[in-house]
């Protein structure tokens, strides 16, 4: 097996959407699962567990609680988690409104840091120091994938502009593949994030995004300067899967960790 010298690409790479789609475990199911992954201590996962606001008070009534908690905002007022090891919240960008206006809104504490979620066709924007995007690759239907072009002009807008993202949805695992039950090709996370190594160092992020060579992806990976990785997870913070446990298998069998 051929491991990579430099695998500081993908440390912390993870978030734990076990409460999420396809998997959507129950809450007792998804913070067991979130306590085996700690306890096991992969590099891979960041062991930050995604909530929906609507279930925290679900989450307050379990006897474990997570090491971290990114906060998903799926009600029309965030409820208050003082008591809870937040330090992410992640919520669509409204219409009409900009990532300053947001932030300004929702004023979160020190330690707390906002992602505003927006359409990988979206670019150019101003966002504030210490604020992030984040953008979805994928969901229940063949239009919730964005094409590889609008993904890559997403990645180079961030990586011109300095700024920070988190992805979501569809990538359940490392290389780009056809889904034959949506009839879409669904987004690797490999591909995206060798995508993100390309963007920083200048060079066009669509032909990584669409290519489904399993060894030049390889090749790619073991490749990247410990530099150029630095700079590439800079920028895309991490992303969240319903599964902790399929990224960590195929970057095993790609003989990409060990």
């Amino acid at each position: 097996m051929t491991i990579s010298t430099d695998t500081s690409l993908f440390t912390a790479l993870v978030d734990d959407a076990g409460l999420f789609p396809p998997t959507s475990l129950h809450m007792d199911e998804a913070l067991a699962r979130n306590r085996r992954d700690l306890e096991r201590g992969s590099q891979v996962l960041t062991h930050r567990f995604l909530c929906p606001a609507s279930r925290l008070d679900r989450l307050r009534g379990m006897d474990y609680r997570p090491r971290r908690i990114g906060l998903i905002a799926d009600t029309s007022t965030l409820p208050d988690w003082g008591d809870l090891p937040v330090d992410y919240v992640e919520m669509p960008l409204p219409p009409d409104t900009s990532v300053e206006e947001l932030a300004g809104r929702l004023a979160l504490r020190d330690g707390v840091r906002l992602f505003a979620e927006v359409p990988a066709r979206k670019t150019a924007m101003d966002v504030p120091g210490g604020v992030g995007l984040k953008v979805r690759c994928g969901g229940a239907t063949a239009e919730a994938f964005p094409p590889a072009e609008h993904l890559g002009q997403f990645i180079k807008s961030c990586a011109e502009n300095g700024i920070p993202f988190k992805a979501t949805a569809g990538l359940h695992h490392a290389v780009r593949h056809f889904d034959p039950s949506l009839g879409v090709d669904r987004h690797g996370f490999l591909n995206l994030l060798l995508s993100v190594c390309e963007a920083v160092e200048g060079r066009d992020p669509v032909p990584v995004l669409r290519t489904t060579d399993v060894g030049h992806l390889v090749r790619m990976a073991n490749a990247v300067p410990r530099e150029t990785a630095e700079r590439a997870r800079k920028l895309l913070v991490s992303y969240g899967s319903c599964s902790t446990n399929a990224p960590i298998e195929d970057l095993r069998t790609l003989g990409l960790i060990a």
